[in-house]
């Protein structure tokens, strides 16, 4: 590889970044929620991001992909929204309407009413009366999260007139797992920013980062999740080996958001295989692998890169994305090739990251 194909290669990269992953859009698309004015209304720590330029949205290819197992890497909300992404940017009607059947089977294993109505609006009747609006389940989980809701308040209310510091910290982690499973996802973040004043140990103040973090995340407010990164990161006491790389992995979200390429690039370097499915409700290992070679590709030099796959733990991340047989394995052909310098690497088009 000379000189020119390198310099070529990454004088593109960054403009297939800022097309794929646009500012204010997370590469894995999971800001899906749509709340009504009443439940949406935030405070201004949550709206910091707000009024930031719009971008064009990301292109998808109509490529064939085996779906059931692109949307098995994630959990939760994040599969949903990967689901819903794909049959909103997809051309090919087969996908659209395959993305959509599996989102429907999977919103209805939680409580996101609101959601289910807009999917099955989307659906429109092309997938037959099994996949219609089920009027009987929806208000049965509405009734269901009424009941829930009260007794919750009361249980807070009862915590915080006896003073029982530890209650009250789970009364309100509770009040935000409850409407993070509603898609309340504003509230969600108070609540559990509302821990904070109640957590008396090193894990306490973790487990309400990870939390902030995740709705953060969710809600495309970059801002919090480097904040609360590094406030998780100010108690090294509580850290485990899995929470370091989630950490990490949340960092580079952020960086990538921010064009920060290097420093993106970073962050997913060092994050380590312990990581493995224990973040899939935010960011599969694939995804690491990817935006990691990405992010270095247009930042690093040849040397830097090389060295950096050598010694950080993110080569044993590679490795195992390399083995996998459920990827679209164009870009990491090129990372490797890149990597190891080989003269197959004139093969590979600059149009196929662009």
């Amino acid at each position: 590889m000379d000189e020119e194909d390198e310099l070529s290669i990454k004088l593109r990269i960054p403009d297939f970044l800022e097309e794929n992953f646009p500012r204010g859009k997370h590469p894995n698309p999971i800001a899906i929620n749509r709340e009504d004015e009443s439940s949406s209304t935030v405070n201004d720590e949550i709206n910091a991001n707000d009024g930031e330029e719009e971008r064009n949205r990301p292109i998808i290819s109509s490529e064939p992909l085996d779906i059931e197992a692109y949307a098995g890497l994630y959990s939760g909300r994040t599969k949903i929204a990967r689901l819903l992404f794909i049959a909103d940017h997809c051309d090919n009607a087969s996908m659209q309407m395959e993305a959509l059947r599996m989102a429907y089977d999977e919103i209805k294993k939680g409580e996101n009413t609101q959601l289910f109505r807009e999917v099955v609006q989307k659906i429109d009747g092309q997938l037959g009366p099994t996949y219609g609006m089920d009027l009987a389940w929806a208000e049965a989980v509405d009734r269901r999260a009424e009941q829930r809701k009260e007794k919750l308040e009361n249980e807070l209310n009862a915590y915080r007139t006896n003073l029982i510091k530890e209650s009250i910290r789970m009364g309100y982690n509770d009040f935000g797992d409850f409407y993070y499973a509603h898609g309340a996802l504003g509230d969600a973040f108070k609540n559990y920013i509302r821990t904070r004043d109640y957590c008396t140990t090193s894990k306490h103040i973790i487990h309400m980062c990870l939390n902030a973090i995740l709705v953060s995340i969710e809600m495309g407010q970059f801002t919090h999740v480097t904040s609360y990164v590094s406030k998780a990161e100010q108690t090294p006491d509580a850290l485990n080996a899995v929470t370091v790389a989630k950490l990490r992995c949340a960092a580079g979200l952020a960086h990538l958001e921010a064009k920060k390429y290097k420093l993106a690039a970073r962050k997913f370097l060092e994050t380590g295989h312990e990581l493995g499915n224990n973040y899939t409700a935010v960011i599969a290992p694939q995804d690491v692998a990817t935006y990691g070679g990405l992010c270095a590709l247009a930042s690093f030099d040849r040397t830097e890169l090389k060295a950096s796959i050598e010694f950080f733990s993110f080569r044993g991340v590679l490795i195992i994305v390399f083995s996998s047989d459920i990827l679209i394995l164009r870009d990491h052909l090129l990372i490797k090739c890149f990597y190891f310098a080989e003269q197959s690497y004139r093969l590979i088009s600059t149009s196929g990251i662009s």
